[in-house]
């Protein structure tokens, strides 16, 4: 049975290369400098607990050509938000429609975008917890623990011992819509992180960029409130308790929630990885999900919203590192 990796950035070619070391039939599919550094390096998987994979070029079936999709049984979609519309098409015209379309994506809806593209096939919502982060030497480091989840589904069945056999058991989940925000409500420190210019553990071990995360979830929820959605439990701490959580001072943090520093010390988040590259960020399905969700009801968001603001100036290269004090006054001066 055959899988497909659509996208294959650091999600997409560490899920591939995890399920090719178990002896899978993968094909990973993506852009040219991809091809260019699994061709030079292979992939070198590792986490925070230490375990290591290493495939050699051979092992690895990469395609920059979408027509890679035919006879795919499973499609697991892990392109950017941006490009969700786009890899749905491609699906459409290369694709036998009795493939199962998983989307490991960030973001709201894009599981609706495909299906909107896609009528009459079986796709499925999926959420990435963890963090991988690209490395030199074609290593691709995960830092961040957490199982995937998605949305329950008889499918899914006969995958399950192929993705257990290679670390990423998949946990089904009936209501997928407040998983989706528990964790977009985490994906919030993406821009947090991104703006910090430090690693995830060194940032959330100071009060003030976890400050400014507080703001923007406490607003998040405010706003999820109000639509009458409400977000699943994704870490070990409720939606609700992460604010005061987050605003503790460091002493009393770094006792009492020293499970949410378990962060291997190389992780950071995928924002950064995107403005380090030059590239467009996916800030407006995070942040600008909430905006959109509170202007949809007539309300406003306007941490969330001057954020945004902050990472489009950043992607144009008008922005240097923030301190923590810093975007906190920048985050306050918006309301």
């Amino acid at each position: 049975m055959k899988i497909a990796i659509l996208g294959a950035g650091s999600i997409g070619a560490y899920l591939g290369g995890a399920l090719i070391a178990t002896g899978g039939e993968v094909v990973l599919i993506g852009r040219a400098r991809m091809a260019e550094k699994i061709a030079s390096h292979g992939l070198h998987l590792s986490d925070l607990r230490g375990r290591a994979i290493k495939l050699d070029p051979a092992q690895i079936v990469y395609a920059q050509d979408p027509t890679a999709l035919a006879g795919a049984d499973l499609i697991l979609v892990t392109v950017k938000s941006a490009d969700t519309a786009e890899a749905a098409k491609a699906i459409a015209s290369h694709a036998p429609p009795s493939a199962l379309v998983i989307s490991f994506q960030n973001g709201i809806g894009n599981a609706d975008t495909l299906r909107s593209i896609l009528p009459g096939w079986t796709i499925l919502g999926g959420m990435v917890p963890f963090n991988v982060v690209q490395m030199d030497q074609g290593r691709f480091h995960r830092g961040t623990e957490g199982e995937l989840m998605l949305e329950a589904s008889p499918g899914i069945a006969v995958w399950k011992d192929q993705f257990n056999a290679a670390g990423l058991p998949l946990m089904e989940q009936t209501d997928f819509v407040g998983v989706q925000w528990g964790k977009l409500l985490l994906n919030l420190n993406n821009p947090v992180n991104a703006l910090s210019d430090l690693p995830l553990k060194i940032e959330l071990s100071q009060r003030a960029y976890r400050r400014c995360l507080a703001d923007l979830i406490a607003e998040a929820i405010t706003v999820l409130q109000a639509a009458h959605i409400r977000p699943a439990k994704i870490g070990k701490v409720g939606p609700r308790l992460l604010p005061a959580l987050l605003r503790l001072p460091d002493f009393l943090f770094t006792r009492i929630a020293a499970t949410m520093l378990r962060i291997d010390p190389e992780a950071r988040s995928s924002m950064w990885e995107d403005l380090q590259a030059g590239r467009r960020t996916e800030v407006d399905y995070l942040n600008g999900a909430v905006l959109n969700l509170a202007v949809s009801i007539g309300r406003d968001a306007p941490y969330n919203r001057r954020i945004v603001e902050l990472i489009r100036r950043a992607e144009q290269g008008g922005a240097d590192a923030l301190s923590g004090d810093v975007l906190l006054r920048e985050l306050q001066a918006s309301r």
